[in-house]
């Protein structure tokens, strides 16, 4: 388990649960004294202590993400790494970054929103960071595009 979800050395943090979501942490229930027996999984001290600091049994996945919550209370002190892309699977993968970094800072026991980075709906914000991080031949055409219902599409659908 350590191998699948301990985060790299210079991985930022967002690619991190990003790839824990995809290792299958949602899946993984453990009780309090199972997640302190994983060690250290984040390479920060406070987020590793949080994540045993509960005795019932959550998914890892819950746990990994109210860790980061309470190492870092504010979404501006966890921000998805700039840059340019320069692939489609760069693009998606910077996407679903985005959506983990506002799936960080949702309510838990909201049932109505999504667990899955892919379900998250893409905001105007996020769409606005996303086309400021494409390459000049794509941003002027991703810059015109808008939503034909009320309801912003999903992270699946942008990427689709």
């Amino acid at each position: 388990m350590r191998k699948d979800f301990s985060r790299l050395p210079g991985e930022h943090i967002i690619t991190w649960l990003l790839r824990c979501w995809d290792n299958g942490a949602s899946s993984l229930e453990l009780e309090g004294r199972e997640a302190k027996q994983l060690g250290s999984l984040s390479r920060e001290g406070g987020i590793n202590k949080a994540i045993g600091k509960k005795a019932q049994a959550l998914s890892l996945w819950r746990r990994l993400l109210s860790s980061v919550r309470e190492r870092y209370p504010f979404s501006e002190d966890v921000i998805c790494r700039p840059g340019k892309w320069t692939t489609m699977e760069r693009d998606i993968q910077y996407l679903k970054e985005l959506a983990m970094q506002e799936m960080v800072y949702y309510d838990p026991d909201n049932v109505q929103l999504p667990t899955d980075p892919d379900e998250v709906q893409c905001t105007r914000p996020m769409w606005q960071k996303f086309v400021r991080s494409a390459p000049s031949s794509y941003a002027n055409s991703l810059a015109v595009m808008d939503w034909k219902s009320k309801e912003a599409p999903t992270v699946d659908e942008v990427a689709g």
